[in-house]
């Protein structure tokens, strides 16, 4: 995909690419044959079971907190799994959803090794089961579609009505001059950020309300390739869907004892995008209890362009 680079300090979007350019390990089939002592009675299964196996292998990105970002292990499960579905003729099949629990935290000093299993390739669909593996446990589950080419109904919701990203300031001119490791690292993602209403990292929201706008692009040019770009909006969706939970309580990410972590993602692709261009993600979070909260989101692309949806559950848990 790209250029390899040794910088300490390496250009934030060709680290991202390179997090997803992913090693392939090889494939197997692996047949499982279960013994008749262990099937309860009545139930009668196949001698052998098959299972197509691809496994892949990927670095992490560092992060401050030493774990490693979810948005991160999502994209390369996208890359993953795509990298084993052909489609017919020159037009490839295209991802059209996941859907993912995260269960472990992972490291982001040791590399992440991905199982893709073929569970079905049919006329129309092609679907995949991903496992991320660290330290022989895996620390995400994922399955993945993608669907030939097709026609048939379309209709889709009106994008906000917002402020355009080029009336609004980006992290980088928010932290600018800020001498402090969390507004570097916030400042040179590969992603940028321009919240419509104002970010929450060092102060809570003026208005408590349960909804955001967020504008979002890759900072530069991403490859002509729309696996990658699909990543990529995988990658970002897992940045700030959980915000409207902090907004609704006026809480900032700052808060003292604040932890939160994501529980499940899951993604629908509805129209291709270009990650490298705005993208308005419509964020809002329908409920928070037990120590959780639920995000849901929408991807609208700069003309009004209903792109994707968006739906994560996380861990939100604030000291008494």
């Amino acid at each position: 995909m790209v250029a390899r680079v040794t910088s300490e300090h390496p250009d934030p979007l060709v680290d991202l690419l390179e997090t997803l350019d992913l090693e392939e390990l090889g494939s197997a089939q692996v047949s499982v044959q279960p013994r008749d002592a262990s099937l309860p009675e009545g139930l009668t299964l196949p001698e052998t079971f098959a299972e197509d196996i691809t496994l892949f292998r990927g670095r992490s990105q560092k992060q401050p907190h030493g774990r490693v970002f979810g948005g991160q292990v999502l994209a390369q499960g996208v890359v993953a799994s795509g990298r084993t579905v052909v489609g017919v003729g020159d037009v490839p099949r295209r991802l059209h959803s996941i859907h993912a629990y995260f269960m472990r935290p992972g490291d982001d000093t040791r590399p992440i090794t991905f199982s893709v299993e073929r569970m079905r390739d049919g006329r129309s669909f092609s679907t995949r089961r991903v496992h991320a593996i660290q330290h022989g446990k895996p620390i995400l589950s994922m399955s993945a579609s993608f669907q030939e080419p097709d026609g048939g109904l379309d209709h889709q919701d009106p994008a906000p009505d917002v402020p355009g990203p080029e009336t609004l300031p980006s992290l980088a001119d928010l932290f600018a001059g800020v001498d402090d490791p969390r507004a570097r690292h916030l400042s040179r993602r590969a992603i940028e950020l321009r919240h419509v209403e104002g970010n929450l990292f060092a102060a809570p929201a003026a208005e408590q309300v349960a909804a955001q706008h967020v504008w979002m692009r890759a900072v530069g040019r991403l490859p002509d390739e729309p696996l990658v770009h699909d990543a990529v909006l995988a990658y970002a969706s897992d940045y700030s869907l959980l915000e409207p939970v902090l907004r609704r309580h006026g809480l900032p990410w700052s808060t003292p004892g604040l932890k939160m972590a994501s529980l499940d993602h899951a993604m629908w692709f509805h129209r291709p995008a270009r990650a490298d261009e705005w993208v308005l993600y419509a964020q809002q979070s329908p409920s928070a209890q037990g120590g959780r909260g639920l995000g849901v989101g929408r991807m609208f692309a700069a003309d009004g362009t209903l792109v994707a949806s968006v739906a994560q559950e996380g861990m939100v848990r604030v000291p008494d």
